[in-house]
């Protein structure tokens, strides 16, 4: 699948149907967008949990 061929097929869609594609594309781009964020925050979470997981933190959210 080329973006062409999409191309091709979207102009003989009717604007309503073009708004549906849209909001799909706009889905998918922002699912992707929230993968990789996630992938980052797992990531860090390993290399911060050593300064989670200190008595002084503790301390600190027991009054919150």
């Amino acid at each position: 699948m080329t973006i062409e061929q999409i191309e091709e097929r979207l102009r003989r869609l009717p604007p309503a149907k073009l708004a549906v594609v849209f909001d799909f594309v706009s889905y998918l781009t922002e699912r992707d967008a929230q993968g990789e964020l996630t992938d980052v925050l797992l990531a860090a979470e390993s290399s911060l949990r050593k300064d989670w997981e200190r008595p002084e933190e503790d301390a600190v959210w027991r009054y919150l």
